[in-house]
């Protein structure tokens, strides 16, 4: 990651915290109210090939004893309904501020993958994760829609990892890859003007 867009990252964070850290407060103490503990669902992702962290969303779902692979059409019936407009408006991904700070993640980057997908795909996330993962992207931007799509056809996990697998894996790598060869700090602000404009049209 460059010292500019480093910067770019921590100036951002700085801005939005006195904006969001209100809003933040009032979803965290609505989900204690509506869905009780606990609030925040905390994950690992990858960073780099070797380098896994800790991701934090709040919590959308019912918890499970074992939760893993991606979201796909075999989960949506424990999206709870608070946690379905909270990824409506992505407001689920405002802790991930925290992850920002630490490093683990940029503003602008490619999705940070499940350590099983770095596992099996090595060549393809070799390379993807010499940017730094975050929280939207070029990735993010173009094909999400596309994606779930894709995965809400899914009925079974195993359906679910093997279309993610096929499809969404090389598709997304490919988007992320023209992100990280024309990667600035112009780019990053385009990209997160994008996203802010699709969160709002949400509304």
């Amino acid at each position: 990651m460059t010292w500019g867009k480093r910067l770019f990252d921590l100036v951002l964070v700085a801005l939005l915290v006195p904006v969001l850290g209100p809003v933040l407060l009032v979803l965290v103490l609505w989900i204690l109210l509506r869905e009780g503990r606990p609030v925040f669902y905390v994950a690992e992702r990858m960073k780099g090939v070797d380098r896994p962290f800790s991701l934090w969303k709040l919590r959308t779902m019912t918890v499970v004893d074992r939760d893993a692979g991606v979201s796909g059409g075999d989960k949506v019936a424990r999206i709870t309904r608070t946690g379905a407009w909270l990824r409506r408006k992505r407001l689920d991904e405002i802790p991930q501020l925290w992850n920002i700070v630490r490093g683990d993640l940029s503003f602008v980057g490619p999705r940070p993958p499940l350590r099983e997908y770095v596992e099996r795909f090595p060549a393809i996330y070799g390379q993807v994760l010499q940017s730094r993962p975050g929280v939207t992207g070029l990735a993010s931007l173009v094909y999400h829609r596309h994606e779930a799509a894709l995965l809400e056809r899914c009925d079974t996990a195993l359906e679910t990892d093997a279309v993610y697998a096929r499809i969404c894996v090389p598709a997304k790598a490919r988007l992320d890859l023209i992100y990280q060869r024309h990667q600035s700090v112009c780019f990053d602000i385009a990209l997160v003007i994008r996203t802010a404009a699709t969160v709002f049209r949400r509304r």
